[in-house]
């Protein structure tokens, strides 16, 4: 086994060591609830129903933070794949970039499409039975979305050392890309590693080897990369830790109480009737309460953090260092509004909200971005009004949501663009 393979292993042994630790501590935490306190103490004191009231409100609490705790560790984090469809069903997702491309072939057949420009941004939805004749499934418009390099691309990339003609190879791939974001240094990001373009918020994990889809950070509790397959899930695993430790310390502070106050005497034997008589019952009573403060404590810290990262539309990488687009660097480039990104995790089905079943938006690949100068709430209602104008007055295109000096994907193409007619200038004058 070769010493990198081995390491890796090693590696991946230890980080179930404080998953293990969580497991051990929830499980104790079932046993000394459940048994201890509401089967030895309170019903032992006659107190049965309380007992009861106090096991289904447990058991709710535990069901559901233990079922997004497993969501949150054992959900895979998404990667870019090397093909996505971006036909796909009766959803047409495409960039402008595309529909410059296939809008003449569209005009040819006399067909016009509208196009409904939503919070997504950059991507747009048609319906197939009121766009297209005959259905979606009579037109088969089909394109590739890559955001590795082609095998020639790749060859000419590997051989080639000068860093301006490797920009220049990646610049002519990233065209057809829904990349808005470019590194520290201007240049487009690129993973040595896994050999890819880079999708926006997306990051290279060390932990994981992989370039994960919105990554947030890896957390070693989860033994997992938090991203967007998972950060849901990561959000309502700190809710349901916060209920269930707030739940487990109020229904335990009077046990508690009782401990402390009246059963502090070195004999079992001499408490009074209804007191505590049971010294194990009372070891574990004891810590857990303080067991399940001290986690509500930490807990309450992180959850409030995340929360307010979800109302910024941030993730914890980008709260420490902004993402850079064409117009610089921005912490507020992804926000579009407390209620839109909180929508952009959750989804638009609240149904789903408190349920640790996947219901994010978009695809991981791609994100709206808000306008540049406006506030993000007007620039919807501005996109919305544009739109309907857009339909009113008959025209076959929409009017588009961005203007073109503010359009993430066109002002990068004509960036490009103009990079390269100014290359070719230089070129023919040599």
């Amino acid at each position: 086994m070769a010493p990198w393979t081995f390491w890796r292993c090693c590696q991946r042994t230890v980080g179930w060591v404080p998953v293990l630790f969580i497991a051990f501590v929830v499980a104790w935490s079932y046993y000394a609830y459940v048994v201890e306190l509401c089967v030895v103490t309170l019903s032992g004191n006659g107190e049965n129903g309380k007992a009861v009231v106090y096991l289904v409100g447990f058991h709710l609490f535990f069901v559901m933070f233990v079922w997004s705790y497993w969501m949150t560790v054992f959900t895979s984090p998404a990667s870019p794949s090397k093909e996505r469809c971006i036909l796909s069903g009766k959803n047409f997702l495409t960039s402008y970039s595309f529909l410059k491309r296939e809008w003449a072939v569209l005009q040819s057949r006399k067909v016009f499409l509208y196009l409904q420009v939503f919070e997504r941004g950059w991507i747009s939805e048609m319906s197939a039975d009121s766009c297209l004749p005959g259905g979606l499934d009579k037109w088969p418009l089909k394109t590739r979305l890559k955001f590795y390099l082609s095998s020639s691309d790749k060859e000419r990339y590997e051989k080639e050392f000068n860093q301006e003609r490797q920009q220049e190879i990646l610049r002519r791939t990233a065209r057809d890309l829904p990349i808005s974001t470019l590194s520290a240094a201007r240049t487009i990001r690129y993973c040595e590693r896994c050999q890819l373009i880079k999708p926006d918020r997306a990051h290279h994990c060390s932990a994981c080897d992989i370039c994960v889809l919105k990554m947030d950070h890896h957390c070693p509790w989860v033994n997992n990369c938090v991203g967007f397959s998972n950060y849901k899930f990561f959000l309502l695993f700190l809710l349901y830790s916060l209920l269930y430790c707030l739940f487990v310390a109020t229904t335990v502070l009077q046990c508690f109480i009782k401990f402390w106050t009246l059963c502090r005497r070195k004999s079992t034997e001499s408490c009074a009737k209804n007191e505590l008589s049971a010294t194990r019952a009372k070891f574990h009573v004891l810590f857990l309460f303080f067991v399940s403060t001290m986690f509500f404590i930490s807990v309450l810290s992180l959850f409030s953090y995340h929360c307010w990262l979800v109302g910024k539309n941030r993730t914890t990488i980008e709260s420490f260092r902004a993402p850079t687009f064409s117009y610089g660097p921005d912490g507020n480039g992804f926000s579009l509004g407390c209620s839109k990104n909180w929508r952009q995790v959750f989804g638009d089905e609240k149904k789903y909200w408190l349920l640790p079943i996947f219901s994010s938006l978009g695809d991981g690949c791609s994100f709206p971005t808000r306008l540049v100068g406006m506030d993000p709430e007007q620039a919807s209602v501005s996109n919305q009004n544009e739109y309907a104008r857009s339909i009113g007055s008959n025209q076959p295109f929409p009017v588009k949501p961005l203007s073109e000096s503010k359009n993430r994907l066109l002002d990068s193409e004509s960036q490009w663009l103009e990079n390269g007619s100014e290359e070719s200038t230089v070129r023919s004058g040599l």
